[in-house]
């Protein structure tokens, strides 16, 4: 698996035209459209918004602070950090398209001066050590075999006594996966751990962890919810993940659905603190 296959999976080509269109079919404009109405497609994760609130939510996070989106996709989790704690957030991700474009959002939004998205390796992080107050990521490890140099880095970036959030789709279960998922059309791109992997990669390099969330019932009520607003909705919503995941996005949600119900799968929450 390498960075180019990985960021070649999230890579449509043609995702700011779809989000522009789907903004117009909400009757809005890039001049009127809100963070909020940007929620159901820039926030790639279980349970959306709600599960940004939850995580983002266990950080302490202030205004002022300098905050590091790892793996942070079109930005909508940054945004809405933002906006909420008044912080400055900065985002990188592998994918160049989703940089791209989730930088023009951040100008539609009014929020540039407060969020920046920069292309690049979460292993291999382009930035000063000691530079950010706190960090996260949504749906990221999924993709990252090397989990203790990511925590290595992270690590690296954060300030004595940051906190470090983790939300991600971990191993729980015994049984192969399912596939097309979201992240991963085939398991080569695929590196799904368990929790104390996790656990083991954070305290290796020098966190301590203060927080563990199992978040599968929360998972299977999202699903359902989709589920029912699917069946009785009428076509696909103007904006959400179906822009991101393409033409098999109702297969890789069945199998997602499928994964967590079967208990192979699970998304679990992490908190922990730079020691020091």
């Amino acid at each position: 698996m390498s960075d180019d296959d990985v960021s070649a999976h999230y890579t449509s080509g043609e995702l700011l035209a779809a989000i522009r269109d789907g903004v117009a079919r909400l009757g809005k404009t890039p001049a009127t459209v809100t963070v909020d109405d940007l929620a159901p497609v820039d926030e790639f994760h279980v349970g959306g918004r709600q599960a940004s609130e939850h995580i983002l939510g266990q950080l302490g996070l202030t205004q002022g602070q300098h905050v590091l989106d790892v793996g942070c996709g079109l930005g909508g989790s940054a945004r809405f950090a933002a906006i909420r704690y008044g912080c400055h957030v900065t985002g990188l991700d592998l994918t160049e398209e989703f940089v791209t474009t989730g930088q023009v959002l951040c100008d539609w939004v009014g929020l540039a001066d407060r969020v920046a998205l920069r292309q690049g390796s979460a292993v291999a992080m382009p930035f000063e050590a000691e530079a950010f107050d706190a960090a996260y990521m949504l749906h990221v490890g999924m993709n990252i075999a090397d989990k203790d140099r990511l925590c290595e880095e992270v690590h690296r970036v954060l300030r004595p006594g940051a906190s470090f959030g983790i939300y991600d789709l971990m191993r729980k279960g015994e049984g192969d996966l399912a596939y097309p998922v979201p992240w991963a059309q085939t398991p080569e791109i695929s590196v799904v751990s368990a929790p104390q992997d996790y656990r083991r990669a954070l305290v290796k390099v020098g966190f301590t962890v203060t927080n563990e969330h199992n978040r599968g019932e929360f998972s299977r009520e999202f699903f359902e919810n989709l589920k029912a607003r699917i069946a009785k909705a009428d076509g696909p919503a103007p904006l959400g993940l179906h822009i991101l995941m393409g033409e098999t996005a109702p297969q890789k949600v069945a199998n997602m659905t499928r994964n967590i119900r079967r208990g192979t799968l699970v998304p679990v929450e992490l908190v922990a603190r730079k020691v020091g």
